[in-house]
């Protein structure tokens, strides 16, 4: 891999003709990734991103996990271009296409009924946080209640009522966020390895005078990807699950980052063996990066009056045809089986990435293919991402603190790129922190 040189900055003020990029003269400063990862990319393949001098970069950071299956990956874009040409409809709000039917019938065939899973499907697009919006309001709806019970540390989106249930501080803003009908517990683990605060959760929602009010749903990620990797065990969700059927608010499981693949099932949920009410799915569904967003409901929850929930772009039918597509992955076992495979590699790797820096406190959690590499040392977590962009690897920041180095490459990844991957990692860290490692990937 041919490594990038030193990425020009893009300064603000510059006229054009002096390099300014249209970014800076354009573009709102709310923009952020670029900001990450400075410099103007112009082609993708794989788990590969190449900016417009040619320069190549590993991508462990797959579109945020919208892009589990890799860039351009050559079924998915094969069948993209076919219908692009056949002249298919593009735009069809909800209509029915052929195109959607297709979708509907494979994911039923190789999703659900493989899993025994009873869900409809409403199409909300574009994005998850819109799928969070809808999930939301129909629980009310049904529910006939206003509160819903989410988590510290969680993250389902910067719309209003997903912005509500989404935790992490540098989102939230007294003057634009509205905190009513929304009440936050204690995620797994959040007070210790030996507190379990679904019992918590049980004596404020069950018991009388808490000022808990009763929950329509409880929303939560089995794993928080943004929140610092941080992943609820088996156990607790499933204690959380029964705390639902107890009080009788619905279980709303947000999969659109950590779905889809990512633990190595398609569902994050498949190993605790939960049945969630609701499942929002977005992100690598349509496995091309097309915007696509998919709220699973139980049949009995389906109230919806016809048009209460509408939304200009639920019918993407380039996303549908991609994401048909992406489905022939999951038509066979051995794709789930190679996920773990190349996951436990790559968890082996970064154990052995962390032991390499005994003195530097770091420590590795995750599952499937998403992982976290937490130092303690913000500022060394902070710089050692800057650092390893400069070696060719995108790579983001999550947590509270920006202090885990999420590790979120496409799940079709092959363990050579891992391991160079992993490889600039310790790298990059020796670099930041001063250290020789004790021993190289």
């Amino acid at each position: 891999m041919k490594p990038p040189e030193a990425v020009r900055p893009v300064v603000a003020g510059r006229s054009e003709s002096q390099g300014e990029h249209p970014h800076e003269r354009l573009e709102s400063q709310v923009r952020s990734y670029c900001r990450s990862f400075p410099a103007v990319f112009d082609k993708a393949e794989g788990c590969r991103l190449y900016d417009v001098d040619g320069r190549e970069y590993l991508d462990f950071f797959a579109g945020a996990g919208a892009l589990n299956y890799g860039h351009n990956a050559p079924r998915i874009s094969r069948a993209m271009v076919d219908y692009v040409r056949g002249n298919g409809v593009m735009h069809s709000l909800d209509m029915a296409t052929r195109a959607k039917e297709a979708f509907l019938s494979k994911f039923e065939s190789v999703i659900l009924k493989p899993r025994k899973l009873d869900y409809r499907l409403q199409f909300v697009g574009p994005t998850g946080t819109n799928g969070i919006e809808a999930a939301l309001k129909l629980a009310r709806m049904v529910m006939k209640r206003r509160n819903v019970i989410a988590f510290t540390n969680s993250y389902h989106g910067l719309t209003a009522g997903s912005l509500a249930v989404t935790a992490g501080e540098s989102y939230r803003n007294e003057y634009y966020d509205s905190a009513a009908d929304v009440t936050f517990m204690p995620y797994d683990g959040f007070l210790g390895d030996d507190v379990n605060t679904v019992d918590y959760a049980r004596k404020l929602i069950l018991g009388k005078s808490t000022g808990v009010d009763q929950p329509a749903a409880i929303v939560v990620e089995t794993i928080q990807a943004e929140g610092g990797v941080n992943v609820a065990s088996a156990a607790w969700l499933r204690s959380l699950d029964e705390l639902c059927r107890d009080c009788g608010a619905l279980l709303i499981v947000d999969d659109i980052q950590v779905g889809c693949g990512r633990t190595g099932e398609f569902f994050s949920f498949e190993l605790p063996g939960i049945e969630p009410d609701i499942v929002v799915l977005s992100k690598s569904i349509s496995g091309s990066g097309q915007p696509m967003s998919i709220v699973l409901l139980k049949p009995h929850l389906d109230e919806w009056e016809p048009g209460q929930h509408t939304s200009t772009f639920r019918g993407n039918n380039l996303a549908f045809v991609t994401a048909t597509t992406a489905l022939e992955y999951w038509e066979s076992p051995l794709f789930s089986a190679e996920i773990h495979r190349r996951g436990q590699h790559l968890a082996a790797m970064l154990e052995q990435l962390c032991t390499s820096f005994p003195n530097l406190e770091t420590r590795v959690r995750g599952r499937g293919m998403l992982f976290g590499v937490e130092i303690a040392n913000a500022a060394i977590a902070q710089s050692t991402s800057r650092a390893a962009f400069r070696r060719g690897l995108v790579i983001e920041l999550c947590g509270p603190e920006d202090n885990v180095l999420k590790v979120l490459p496409p799940i079709v990844t092959e363990t050579d790129d891992l391991a160079a991957g992993v490889r600039i990692l310790q790298q990059s860290i020796a670099e930041v922190a001063g250290m020789t490692p004790t021993r190289e990937i």
